[in-house]
């Protein structure tokens, strides 16, 4: 399979466009309702998590919870701007319509001890009592989640910026530049996804979402740094040839590599988003898209703009010097 990256090339360019537009009216509409871009999770803002399962051998669980009347009975305690979700178990955050849904998730203000027991004694009293094993309460105080937020993103632009500093010695800063627009379509693709699905699912991310970037980060800008390399090579040993066709030929050559390398690093994050756990789900379906991304825009985003910069601001040819006589 050749692939006209060049010809084509306005074609990847309008749909990346379009992917990173579309999440960024996902970030802008998730922003006017949590005031970020993102859900943000206990381990951001701090708070109170509390995960309930009915205790089906003594509760009636085949009569729903209501979620108004959990809200009410919130209320009735004095706790404020808290949120409800009917799960199907204490160990699932998303509802699942094979499984009738005896749990539930709230995630409220911080929480004392004796807060936590009158909130549960009143739940068991309207609800039938709770399974004490399965139940889990998480704490974050705001002040750590702050920092939590805070560490992370640094730690994303201290990546950023080495990322760029080594482009930039091993090639030359129009590749790191180009380079470096590549993974931020990665990470807005991937941040525009994660927000949708705050909007859609309550899905509210952590700091293993944070984790996730960065990982995809590291990934995308490998695959880049095969085709740049290629590229490179390809100039040395022809540098009167036509930037374009170097390109189209680096990007063919080195195109089942991308492939393979990206489906068989997605295939065991697959396996874990049907049968892992509710917090490594999220955790892998963050890579399978920040993945996916990045191996796209390798091959056509970063390799296509080198084209067009390089066909705009051609480099002098190196000089070749006469054989002396």
């Amino acid at each position: 399979m050749k692939l006209n990256v060049i010809k084509q090339r306005g074609l990847w360019w309008t749909l990346s466009a379009v992917l990173v537009l579309a999440g960024i009216a996902a970030m802008v509409v998730s922003f006017s309702q949590y005031s970020a871009p993102l859900r943000p999770g206990l381990d951001f803002i701090g708070g109170t998590r509390l995960l309930l399962e009915r205790d089906c051998g003594e509760a009636d669980c085949a009569t729903p919870i209501e979620l108004a009347r959990v809200r009410e009975i919130i209320a009735e305690q004095g706790i404020e701007s808290s949120n409800v979700q009917l799960v199907s178990s204490a160990t699932q955050n998303l509802d699942n319509i094979d499984q009738p849904k005896t749990g539930l998730a709230i995630r409220t203000q911080s929480l004392g001890a004796d807060e936590r027991t009158a909130l549960q004694s009143a739940l068991s009293d309207e609800f039938g009592p709770f399974d004490p094993e399965a139940i889990q309460i998480d704490t974050v105080a705001p002040v750590l989640g702050q920092q939590l937020l805070t560490q992370g993103l640094e730690a994303l632009l201290v990546a950023f910026a080495g990322i760029t500093v080594y482009l930039s010695l091993r090639f030359q800063l129009d590749y790191a530049v180009l380079a470096l627009v590549a993974l931020m379509h990665d990470v807005l693709i991937t941040l525009g996804v994660f927000a949708a699905l705050g909007l859609t699912l309550g899905y509210e991310v952590d700091s293993l979402f944070l984790v996730s970037l960065l990982t995809i980060v590291g990934f995308s800008v490998n695959d880049t740094v095969v085709i740049y390399d290629r590229i490179r090579e390809s100039l040395k040993l022809s540098p009167d040839r036509p930037i374009n066709e170097v390109v189209e030929i680096a990007v063919n050559q080195t195109l089942t590599r991308s492939v393979n390398t990206t489906l068989t690093t997605v295939l065991p994050l697959v396996a874990i988003v049907i049968f892992g756990g509710a917090t490594l789900k999220f955790f892998a379906l963050a890579l399978i898209v920040g993945f996916l991304a990045g191996a796209y825009s390798s091959i056509f985003i970063a390799s296509t703009l080198l084209a067009w910069w390089r066909g705009r601001n051609p480099q002098p040819l190196p000089q070749i010097e006469a054989p002396s006589e």
